[in-house]
């Protein structure tokens, strides 16, 4: 996958976690667990924005690991949201399964680089 088009995925990932967030019950809850789960989806667009801008593969390579982390941050959330009963499984499992690929591209881009280097 190219950087852009990676770029503009996770984009439209970051735009739906924010949705999702709003779509959440007003409550303490649904407003904590909202914010938390807008912070970790935003975060990991512009991460990878910032890592594609590395002036090393190492560089690169450490930041892609925060971009993870941050999808899996977001994996985290909807399940305490679906689990928890404030919105329906089905209705998130769509964004849930995209958080799972992008994890998976970010992998296969940090050990494609890694394989490389040695």
């Amino acid at each position: 996958m190219q950087q852009q088009d990676l770029k503009n995925r996770l984009k439209q990932f970051a735009i739906r976690t924010m949705k999702l967030a709003n779509a959440l019950p007003r409550q303490n809850r649904g407003y904590l667990i909202g914010d938390q789960l807008f912070r970790s989806g935003t975060s990991s667009a512009a991460n990878y924005r910032a890592a594609c801008r590395a002036r090393s593969n190492h560089e690169f390579i450490s930041k892609l690991c925060i971009v993870e982390e941050e999808l899996d941050e977001c994996m985290f959330w909807m399940e305490v949201i679906f689990e928890s009963g404030l919105i329906k499984k089905e209705l998130i499992m769509p964004l849930y399964n995209e958080s799972n690929e992008l994890i998976s591209i970010i992998i296969s881009t940090k050990k494609s680089l890694k394989a490389k280097k040695s």
